[in-house]
């Protein structure tokens, strides 16, 4: 599996793992919500440990942009609130970065 699906399959195992949680605790959602979303956890952490970075923090930094996008892509399908303009350029800013880091030329 490639870096970038890797990434985007994290970040959907962890948006889900965290809504579960949020459902639980905020919606009062029953107790198997909490269970699946500590299970999609527990699979997020597995996904994102098969990155191959030389680094755990590189890895996570770079993920770091990944989930950002993925975070607003769930707020407009999952809430059904679109993104704004700032929110799409706090992306741009952040995909940016991750590609400078997964980019860079290192010796």
């Amino acid at each position: 599996m490639s870096t970038i699906a890797l990434y985007l399959a994290a970040a959907v195992a962890e948006i889900a793992g965290c809504y579960g949680i949020w459902a639980w605790q905020r919606l009062g959602r029953g107790w198997p919500w909490a269970l699946a979303g500590l299970a999609s956890l527990a699979l997020f952490g597995w996904l994102l440990a098969r990155v191959d970075a030389d680094a755990a923090g590189r890895a996570y930094a770079a993920y770091g942009g990944i989930y950002v996008a993925c975070a607003l892509l769930w707020l407009w399908g999952a809430e059904g609130v679109r993104p704004d303009r700032w929110d799409v350029l706090g992306v741009a800013l952040c995909l940016s970065g991750t590609a400078v880091i997964l980019l860079a030329p290192r010796g």
